[in-house]
């Protein structure tokens, strides 16, 4: 019988990357694994082929010789693929090390369904990509089912037994007088079982610590301090409980000309005397590339200049604030003597004295 194509068996393309021929073989190796589909032999079947096309297509030497020579090319280079499940658990636990990175806990046998725990991941973005939102590919480590013993802890093949120092209840009960104490079993540590032969993977855990790579869509408008949920992404849960959450938390860089505020982001822009008493049409920056502002004639300094909607896009509406332009009228510092008598004449014009003695309005005698 002629052996059906790799990829069509993980249902991955030929340009698949490692981490997603990583996740079809596992949904497949979960699904069809023999613990779970007891004396079926097409989940059997399927189990093998499943482990066959990840052994060669996570290995990149497999992998080449595979996509340029077949399956002839393989088994020329002395690959025979699995021939049964002792022969794919003997060879998984190198499998595993690297599917896994190799993660193990210490840990008992009966348990009850516990939730897995909720996790936080700290993204740093800048400024742009929270005003106009961005995709990021997260890494992180969390436990996971181990995929050889589906989190049972004991090796394939064998069961846990029972403890016989509680007979299963995980606890002991002694008596003094007309009381009776229960306290935890010592044996079993009231699990109620004894692993006599631990998974060699998860090294009798049930999890093993895996590396996750995860997209996550940052919405246009995000804040500073906002958080994420991405529910069922933390650590997977024990004995059939549900998995945590993941939490991202944004933290946004500061920009070097704006400063948000809300949906509204301010700036500083300084102009010249002329520009304030005359009034001007300049160009600034924006968050949407250079704007102009029209600048009043006889603005002041610290006054502002709004530009509706050149602010940052409301994460829940999309509606965009505005662009406020704080006016600073920059006074000179240098003058050639052309410029000196005029500005001489313009303050005798005003009635301005350069040499007079200033008084306050409530001095006496004013």
């Amino acid at each position: 019988m002629a052996k059906r194509d790799y990829y069509d068996i993980l249902g991955v393309s030929r340009s698949a990357t490692e981490e997603e021929v990583k996740k079809s073989y596992r949904r497949l190796a979960l699904k069809y694994h023999p613990d779970r589909n007891p004396d079926d032999p097409e989940a059997e079947e399927k189990f093998k082929e499943a482990a066959e096309a990840y052994e060669v297509l996570h290995d990149a030497e497999k992998r080449g010789l595979y996509d340029r020579y077949g399956h002839e090319g393989l088994q020329s280079s002395g690959f025979r693929g699995f021939q049964g499940f002792d022969d794919i658990f003997a060879n998984f636990g190198g499998i595993f090390e690297e599917f896994f990175g190799g993660g193990r806990r210490s840990g008992g046998g009966r348990r009850g369904a516990r939730a897995g725990a909720d996790l936080r991941y700290d993204l740093q973005i800048p400024f742009e990509e929270a005003v106009f939102g961005t995709e990021k590919l997260l890494e992180f480590e969390r436990l996971e089912t181990c995929i050889q013993c589906l989190g049972k802890r004991a090796a394939p093949g064998t069961s846990p037994s029972t403890c016989t120092t509680c007979g299963g209840f995980g606890q002991v009960e002694r008596r003094q007088g007309f009381f009776a104490l229960r306290t935890t079993c010592p044996q079993c540590r009231g699990e109620g079982v004894i692993i006599t032969t631990p998974c060699q993977t998860c090294r009798g855990a049930g999890m093993v610590q895996s590396l996750k790579k995860l997209s996550v869509k940052i919405p246009a408008g995000i804040d500073d301090g906002s958080r994420l949920r991405l529910t069922g992404e933390g650590e997977e849960g024990s004995g059939g409980g549900p998995a945590g959450d993941l939490y991202v938390v944004v933290h946004v860089h500061a920009h070097e000309f704006f400063e948000r505020q809300g949906n509204d982001v301010h700036c500083h822009v300084p102009i010249s005397f002329p520009q304030a008493a005359l009034g001007a049409e300049i160009e600034i920056p924006s968050l949407y590339g250079p704007q102009p502002l029209h600048i009043p004639p006889g603005i002041q300094s610290g006054e502002t200049v709004h530009m509706p909607g050149y602010g940052v896009p409301d994460v829940r509406s999309g509606r965009k604030g505005d662009q406020i332009v704080h006016i600073a009228v920059k006074t000179p510092t240098s003058l050639n003597a052309r410029q000196e008598e005029l500005l001489r004449e313009l303050a005798t014009l005003e009635g301005d004295h350069t040499k007079t003695k200033w008084r306050w309005p409530w001095t006496k005698g004013n």
